[in-house]
């Protein structure tokens, strides 16, 4: 993949229709392929069901300390709400953007993963 701007990053998670009922591993794995097209490893932690995985990956050198970013992948289903829009579509409306998860918790997620190329050249020592 190219570097991607976070919007751009955004507009692919809320794509992804992860209510909270449903399996999250197509997302998950959109968001391996991303990290692993600029050599990030990543390895994904799989529930009792199989269906639903938490990923981990590590940029910096492996030495205790450090900072972790923490999300999740899963949003509140949309049945029975009145979207004047296609909720698994970022749409800017008065400058805001409007989708499913913009704001808790894939628009966190997207600003984290358009700063990858940024961490990955950092001078880090944990």
């Amino acid at each position: 993949m190219e570097l991607q701007s976070a919007r751009a990053i955004l507009e692919r998670l809320v794509a992804f229709p992860t209510v909270s009922s449903s399996p999250n591993l197509d997302i998950a794995e959109w968001i391996r392929a991303y990290l692993a097209s600029f050599g990030v490893e990543s390895s994904l932690e799989f529930d009792e069901s199989g269906g639903k995985a938490g990923l981990c990956a590590l940029i910096g050198p492996r030495v205790p300390g450090g900072i972790v970013l923490s999300g999740h992948t899963d949003v509140v289903p949309v049945d029975g709400q009145k979207w004047k829009t296609d909720p698994w579509k970022v749409v800017e409306r008065d400058g805001r953007l409007h989708g499913r998860g913009t704001c808790d918790m894939k628009g966190f997620i997207a600003a984290a993963l358009s700063e990858v190329p940024s961490m990955l050249g950092a001078p880090m020592a944990r």
